[in-house]
């Protein structure tokens, strides 16, 4: 497996790889959920190419850019278990921002709610990221995970506007035996917080059970779901929302396809988890 830290020198080996190559963008700090989007990638490509790099524009100034998990060594000890054949892990003092960086990609109509009302600057620190990276590593394919819904409906838009020739692959989200989904800030959460952050599925849970019941109103699965949050006292609930995937719009009745999400913070670590209705639906 190749590692490569500089965006010359990944440019240098891109002219090699054999085509199609897929790629599976991440900010490290792997667990199963991270690996089954590269596994996803070499089903479908000659070459998988992975990036770790934790993306600074992305971070408010009050969130956890400075604590975030890293652990480049061990990441690259699963990339390479896992047959990935190049890594591009630009330094973090360096990184992919010259210093008088003030191009910014904004997809405004998709990105003010949700998470983006909660903080403002994430996506468009995303999708100028994913950007870069997409012009760096030239993709035939590209893989993301639906736990991070909204970024993936960022992503798919942003390959259409700006015409990119990548195909996207989202992989279902990953989820411990207890139905929490895997993040890498879950290692931020004690004990007794790891109990309580599985009402964010249990939550979903309900709402797919109400609506394989026939509930079809969108306000009381919304309303259901906050009772259930509101029950655990260590769980402080952000949004619950049942909208459009359009355009992530709120829905009064839900009689197409709806994209369920709810962020909640349980003591200081923010969580979110997401889901489709009706059930078995994919997002994109």
């Amino acid at each position: 497996m190749d590692v490569t830290r500089t965006t010359p020198a990944f440019r240098a080996l891109r002219a090699g790889l054999k085509s199609p190559v897929g790629f599976v963008p991440t900010m490290g700090f792997l667990h199963d959920g991270h690996l089954s989007l590269v596994r996803l990638a070499r089903e479908r490509c000659a070459t998988v190419v992975a990036s770790i790099y934790v993306n600074p524009t992305q971070f408010a100034p009050t969130e956890d850019l400075a604590s975030y998990p890293r652990d480049l060594d061990r990441d690259l000890r699963l990339l390479d278990a896992e047959g990935v054949d190049c890594v591009f892990a630009p330094e973090e003092g360096a990184g992919l921002y010259a210093e008088e960086h003030n191009t910014w990609i904004e997809i405004p109509n998709l990105t003010s709610r949700l998470e983006g009302a909660s903080r403002p600057t994430h996506f468009r620190g995303v999708a100028t990221i994913v950007t870069k990276l997409f012009h760096i590593v030239e993709p035939d394919v590209a893989v993301f995970g639906q736990k991070d819904a909204q970024q993936a409906l960022v992503i798919a838009r942003l390959i259409r506007d700006l015409d990119f020739d990548i195909d996207l692959v989202l992989g279902p989200t990953a989820r411990e035996p207890d139905g929490l989904a895997m993040s890498s800030r879950n290692t931020y959460l004690t004990p007794q917080e790891r109990k309580t952050a599985t009402v964010l599925h249990r939550a979903l849970r309900l709402a797919e059970r109400m609506y394989r019941d026939g509930e079809r109103n969108a306000e009381v699965l919304q309303r259901e779901m906050t009772t259930l949050l509101a029950a655990e006292p260590k769980a402080r609930a952000e949004y619950v929302s049942v909208a459009s995937v359009e355009d992530l719009s709120e829905l009064e009745t839900v009689d197409g396809k709806a994209l369920v999400s709810l962020a909640a913070r349980v003591g200081t670590t923010r969580l979110i988890d997401n889901m489709v209705l009706p059930p078995g639906e994919s997002l994109l």
